[in-house]
C-alpha cells in the first residue's frame, strides 16, 4: 500500500478520551485554525487500567457531537500503534496537550519516542485555557460516577451520556428525619 506523502497542515490529536473533556475539546479549538485539517484519534486502549469506561464507539460519537462546530476537524478511532496511523494518513503533526509540569516528562518521552518511530512528523505541544488546566478525564469519571457536578468539565452531551452510565437512584429520604 502506497504511504500518502507528509502533509504538515494534517494534525492528528491522538487520545482514549475516555471521555472528551472541555480541555480537549478547547486544544482541538487551538489547533483547529492552524491547520487545514485535524484528526482526533480516538485510541481503542484496552489494556489502559480497568480499560475505558465507554467504548470506542461512545466515545468517537461523544467527541463527534463534543466538535460538531468545528468544521475542519475529524473524529476517527485507531487501534493500532500511533505511528500506524499517522503514516496512513500522511499527517505531518502530532498535537499533544500538556496541563502541567508533571505533565512534561511522559510527553516528553512519548515525543521521542514518536520522532524514533515517524521521523517525518513533528510534536506540537498545546496547553489548554487556564481554567481547564485541572481538568483530567480520570477526575472528570471518578467525580461523575459519584455523582458530583461536571458540567463545567464536559460538553452537555458528555454528561449525560455519563449520568446515564454511572447515576444511581437515590433513595427517597424526604420526610426522614435521622439529625
Amino acid at each position: 500500500m502506497n504511504k500518502p506523502p507528509v502533509n504538515t497542515r494534517l494534525a492528528v490529536y491522538p487520545g482514549t478520551f475516555d471521555p472528551i473533556t472541555n480541555g480537549h475539546a478547547d486544544l482541538v479549538a487551538r489547533a483547529a485554525p492552524l491547520f487545514e485539517r485535524v484528526v482526533v484519534a480516538v485510541a481503542e486502549s484496552p489494556n489502559k487500567g480497568k480499560g475505558p469506561g465507554f467504548t470506542l464507539q461512545e466515545r468517537i460519537s461523544l467527541a463527534r457531537l463534543a466538535l460538531a462546530d468545528l468544521p475542519n476537524v475529524e473524529v476517527r478511532g485507531f487501534d493500532c500503534l500511533l505511528a500506524q496511523l499517522v503514516e496512513e494518513i500522511g499527517a505531518g503533526v502530532i498535537i499533544r496537550g500538556l496541563r502541567a509540569v508533571s505533565d512534561f516528562e511522559y510527553e516528553f518521552q512519548l515525543a521521542s519516542m514518536n520522532r524514533h518511530l515517524i521521523p517525518k512528523a513533528e510534536t506540537l505541544f498545546l496547553t489548554p485555557a487556564e481554567q481547564y488546566s485541572f481538568i483530567s478525564s480520570s477526575l472528570v469519571r471518578e467525580i461523575g460516577r459519584l455523582g458530583g457536578d461536571i458540567c463545567g468539565f464536559v460538553h452537555p452531551a458528555v454528561q449525560q451520556a455519563m449520568r446515564q452510565r454511572w447515576h444511581k437512584k437515590q433513595p427517597d429520604t424526604e420526610g426522614d428525619n435521622y439529625a
